[in-house]
C-alpha cells in the first residue's frame, strides 16, 4: 500500500519518533518494543485509566519523549483540563512535542484553542508541524477559524496538504465557506502533492449539502485522470453532488472503464436521481463487475433508486448473478415493482425454505420487505431462527418495512406488538433494533406504549459492559417515550488493564496470519502504538477466539468487519478496553477496533478497503495489512476466518 508524498512522511516521522528513542537515550534491545522502558508503561496505564492528574505533570518532565508520550496521551483522554499546558506545549523546543500537543489539542476539539493554535501557526517554521496545527485547527475551528483556514497561504507541500486536511476536518464538523470550497477543487488539481488532493477530494465528497454543479469541469477532470484511484473514488462520489446535462455520461463511463473496482462502484453510487434508461448499460455491468463489492453496491443502489427501474431487465440479470446477497437485493426491487407480488412472494418463501445458508437466508428475508404482506412470514422466521444472523436482519427487515413511506398504516398495530416482541426477546440485537425504531420521531409511537416496563425489564436484564451497546439503545428509546431529555451516555467501568507482561513480549514488528477461505492475509501489529488493543487482539489469537468465525460485514469501498461470536455484528464480550487514539490514518488496509463509541471495543476488528478518514481517531488504528490485500478486496458476508496465528 502506497503512503507516499510529503505529508505522510512527516506523519510517518512523528509516529516513528513516538515509537523510538531519542538518541541521548539507551536504544532498545533488537527485536523489543519500547515498553521495556517501565515510565512508558506508567504513561500508558494512566492514559488507559484516564487520569489527567497524574499525566499532567510529565508535560513537564525533562525528558523530551516523556513529554510527547504525555502529550499524545491526552489525544485518547482528551480532557480539556488538559488544554492550558498543552497550549504551552506548543512552544516545547522539541519538534515532536509540539506535533503531539497539536494532535491532542485536535482530539480535544475544543474551540478555546483555536486562538492559540493560529497565533502558533504564525510562528511555527517546521511544516509537519504546521501540518498538524492546520488539521487540529479544522476539528475546533468556528466561522473566524474556517475563514483563516481557507485563507490561509501554504509556505510548503507539506503545510498545504495540512490546510486540506483542515478543511476537510471542518466541513466534517459542518463548517465550510465558499471560499474553502474552491480551495479544495483548486487543491485536486494534479500539479498539487497527493496529500492535499486526497483531503480535497474527501472534503468535497463528505461534506453535506453542498452543490458543485459550478465545478463539473475540474470534478470531471480528477474523476477521470488522477494517477491514484484514492482521489478519483473520492471525487468521484463527490460527482453526486453535481447538476449536469451529461452527468450520467461521465459517470457511467467511469463506472464502465476505470480500473480500479472502487471508482467504479463510487461512479455508480453517485448515480441517484438519474434515469434509469441512462445509466442502464452502466448497472448491468455493476451487477456483472469482477469484484463482488462493486455487484453489491449496484445491488443497493438498485433497491434505494427502485423507482423506473426495468422488471425485463432486472429479470435478465438474476439469471446471471449467483452471489446470494446480490440476488437478494434484485429480488427486492422485483417484488417491490411487481403488479403481481403474491405470488412472487410465495415463490421466493419457497426459495427461502430451502436454501441452507444462514447468511443467504438472512438475504432472503429482507428482500421478502419489499411486500407488506410478508410482515407475518418474516416475524415469524425472525422469532424462530435459531442463527442470530437471521433473526437479526429479519428484525432489520421488519424495521425497513415500517420506516417506507408508502407503510400501511392498518398495520401499525401489528408492527407495534412485533417491536414490543422484539424487546422481550431478550436477544440484544433484536432489542437493540426494535428500541431504535419505536423512538423514531416520524413514527410516533409515543401514544401506542403506554405502559414502558416492558423497556426496562429489559434493560434489566443485561449483561455489563458486554450488552452495552444495547443498553444505550435503550436508555435513548425510554428517554424518549418518557418525553426525558437525553441521559448521558452510560459509561463503561474499567475492568480491563493493559497486561504489560504479554505486551513485552510482542515484537515491534509483530506479523499475524489470517487464513480465511477466499486466501491468506498478513498483518503488522502496531504495539507500539495500540499497546492494550494489541495485546487483547493477541491474547484473543492465542485462544483461538476468531478461528470459525466469519466476515460479518462487508460494506463495499469501506470495510470487511469480523470477530464476531455471534456473527451478526452485535456479538462482545464480558469486558471492554479502552480507545487508543495515535498520530495514524486509515489509508486502504489499515485494522480497526470496532465499538460502539469511546472505550467500548472488545472482539470485533475491521479491515479498510480504501481511505476513510472519517473514522480518524474515533476508531483505534492497531495494525495494518502487509500481504493479501487482494484477498480482502474479495471478501463478502460469511466468508469463514479458518485460523489467527501470530506469525
Amino acid at each position: 500500500m502506497k503512503k507516499s508524498y510529503t505529508f505522510l512522511f512527516a506523519i510517518a516521522a512523528f509516529v516513528s519518533c513516538r515509537q523510538q528513542p531519542q538518541q541521548s537515550e539507551v536504544p532498545v534491545a533488537q527485536g523489543l518494543n519500547k515498553f521495556t522502558d517501565t515510565t512508558l508503561q506508567q504513561l500508558y496505564t494512566l492514559q488507559d485509566e484516564r487520569k489527567t492528574a497524574e499525566l499532567l505533570p510529565f508535560l513537564n518532565h525533562p525528558k523530551a519523549q516523556y513529554r510527547q508520550e504525555a502529550a499524545l496521551a491526552f489525544a485518547s483522554v482528551q480532557d480539556t483540563l488538559a488544554i492550558p499546558q498543552l497550549l504551552t506545549a506548543l512552544s516545547d523546543t522539541t519538534t515532536t512535542v509540539r506535533l503531539a500537543a497539536a494532535y491532542a489539542l485536535g482530539q480535544i476539539g475544543h474551540k478555546k484553542a483555536q486562538h492559540a493554535l493560529i497565533q502558533h501557526l504564525n510562528q511555527e517554521k517546521r511544516p509537519a508541524v504546521q501540518a498538524e496545527l492546520l488539521e487540529a485547527l479544522g476539528k475546533l475551528a468556528d466561522a473566524a477559524g474556517v475563514a483563516y483556514l481557507a485563507g490561509y497561504q501554504a509556505p510548503n507541500a507539506t503545510a498545504l496538504a495540512g490546510q486540506a486536511w483542515g478543511i476537510y476536518r471542518a466541513g466534517q464538523r459542518q463548517q465550510h465557506t465558499q471560499p474553502g470550497i474552491a480551495k479544495a477543487v483548486e487543491l485536486l488539481a494534479a500539479v498539487n502533492p497527493f496529500e492535499a488532493r486526497l483531503a480535497a477530494a474527501h472534503f468535497l465528497a463528505r461534506t453535506p449539502k453542498l452543490d458543485l454543479s459550478v465545478y463539473r469541469q475540474p470534478l470531471t477532470t480528477a474523476a477521470t485522470s488522477d494517477a491514484s484511484p484514492d482521489v478519483r473514488m473520492a471525487v468521484a462520489q463527490a460527482f453526486a453532488k453535481v447538476k449536469a446535462r451529461d452527468k450520467a455520461t461521465v459517470l457511467s463511463g467511469i463506472a464502465q472503464s476505470d480500473p480500479d473496482y472502487r471508482v467504479r462502484l463510487s461512479a455508480i453510487r453517485s448515480m441517484a436521481g438519474l434515469e434509469f434508461e441512462e445509466i442502464e448499460e452502466a448497472l448491468l455491468a455493476g451487477l456483472t463487475d469482477q469484484n463482488i463489492n462493486t455487484a453489491v453496491a449496484t445491488a443497493e443502489f438498485l433497491q434505494a433508486n427502485f423507482q423506473g427501474v426495468s422488471s425485463v431487465t432486472l429479470q435478465k440479470a438474476l439469471s446471471q448473478v449467483e452471489d446470494g446477497r446480490v440476488r437478494a437485493g434484485l429480488i427486492w426491487v422485483l417484488l417491490r415493482n411487481s403488479p403481481n407480488k403474491p405470488q412472487l412472494s410465495k415463490q421466493y418463501q419457497q426459495v427461502y425454505r430451502s436454501t441452507q445458508n444462514p447468511y443467504d437466508k438472512a438475504h432472503l428475508l429482507k428482500a421478502l420487505s419489499a411486500d407488506f404482506n410478508n410482515a407475518a412470514f418474516i416475524a415469524e422466521q425472525t422469532f424462530a431462527a435459531s442463527q442470530p444472523v437471521i433473526a437479526t436482519y429479519g428484525m432489520e427487515a421488519l424495521v425497513a418495512m415500517r420506516q417506507q413511506p408508502d407503510f400501511p398504516k392498518k398495520m401499525e398495530p401489528d408492527f407495534a406488538a412485533i417491536f414490543r416482541q422484539g424487546i422481550g426477546s431478550g436477544d440484544v440485537a433484536l432489542v437493540g433494533l426494535a428500541a431504535g425504531v419505536i423512538r423514531d420521531p416520524k413514527l410516533n409511537y409515543r401514544d401506542l406504549y403506554q405502559d414502558r416496563t416492558f423497556l426496562t425489564q429489559a434493560q434489566q436484564q443485561l449483561v455489563l459492559p458486554r450488552d452495552m451497546e444495547t443498553n444505550i439503545e435503550l436508555q435513548k428509546t425510554i428517554d424518549y417515550l418518557s418525553g426525558n431529555a437525553s441521559s448521558a451516555t452510560p459509561q463503561n467501568p474499567f475492568t480491563h488493564p493493559i497486561d504489560w507482561a504479554l505486551v513485552q513480549t510482542i515484537a515491534p514488528d509483530q506479523q499475524v496470519l489470517i487464513k480465511t477461505e477466499k486466501g491468506d492475509i498478513t498483518l503488522q501489529l502496531f504495539v507500539e502504538d495500540a499497546p492494550g488493543s494489541v495485546a487483547n487482539f493477541v491474547e484473543l489469537t492465542k485462544q483461538q477466539f476468531f478461528d470459525g468465525l466469519y466476515f460479518h460485514r462487508v460494506v463495499p469501498n469501506f470495510v470487511a468487519q469480523g470477530g464476531d461470536k455471534r456473527g451478526d455484528g452485535w456479538g462482545s464480550s464480558d469486558y471492554s478496553i479502552r480507545s487508543e487514539f495515535a498520530p495514524l490514518h486509515y489509508r486502504e488496509g489499515y485494522v480497526g477496533m470496532a465499538s460502539a463509541g469511546k472505550d467500548t471495543e472488545s472482539n470485533q476488528w475491521f479491515i479498510t478497503h480504501s481511505p476513510a478518514p472519517h473514522l480518524d481517531g474515533r476508531y483505534t488504528i492497531f495494525a495494518k495489512v502487509v500481504k493479501g490485500m487482494e484477498v480482502v478486496h474479495q471478501l463478502e458476508v460469511g466468508d469463514k476466518i479458518m485460523s489467527v496465528a501470530l506469525q
